[in-house]
């Protein structure tokens, strides 16, 4: 049997952002468990605003298109995004808005539908991002995706990782190893239905 195959990609298109950071040290979980990682960076798959009249003048962008299919070819989801003013960035509505959009002999929701997701934050403030997860569960979810109980906010992100880009702290480092460990469990289980 195949490893399972996971993608894991952050919400921001920083260099050094905290979340591509930490949706690394989740995949490391995802890995251990015997899955295989693709790590996604949304800065290399420029996309327009989704528009409806473009669409339908010009087609799907073949950035989308291209992201459609690594996202198909894929079954469970890795995903870590920041706060802004209390919700997740434009960038992540808009990439999943285009992966949304119907695709002739495909079902709907194609790309998501019935995959396992890990959901997790960082942020440099105290919070760590928490007061987005609920509105980005939320969302997932309407895409059908199966997204764990299980999530992770990292506050102080800024402090919390070392010069590698791990965790300083053990019991962080756990907990978000541990969202990749679920995820990929949760895939094979699914898989075996």
């Amino acid at each position: 049997m195949s490893p399972t195959k996971i993608l894991a990609f952050s919400a921001s298109t920083r260099k050094e952002s905290w979340n591509r950071k930490l949706v690394r040290v989740a995949a490391q979980g995802a890995t251990a468990a015997g899955a295989e990682v693709t790590l996604l960076n949304l800065a290399e798959h420029e996309l327009p605003i989704y528009n409806g009249d473009n669409e339908a003048a010009q087609g799907m962008p073949v950035a989308a298109r291209k992201l459609y299919d690594i996202f198909c070819a894929h079954q469970a989801f890795l995903i870590s995004s920041p706060e802004y003013n209390g919700g997740f960035p434009g960038l992540l509505k808009n990439t999943l808005d285009w992966l949304t959009r119907p695709i002739p002999g495909e079902k709907p929701f194609a790309a998501f539908a019935n995959k396992p997701a890990a959901i997790m934050a960082a942020s440099p403030g105290a919070f760590g991002g928490v007061r987005m997860l609920p509105s980005l569960r939320q969302f997932l979810s309407h895409l059908q995706m199966i997204v764990l109980p299980q999530q992770h906010a990292l506050g102080k992100a800024a402090e919390a990782f070392d010069d590698a880009g791990n965790l300083k702290d053990e019991k962080a480092s756990a907990s978000v190893k541990g969202l990749g460990e679920r995820v990929a469990k949760a895939a094979v289980a699914l898989a075996q239905i």
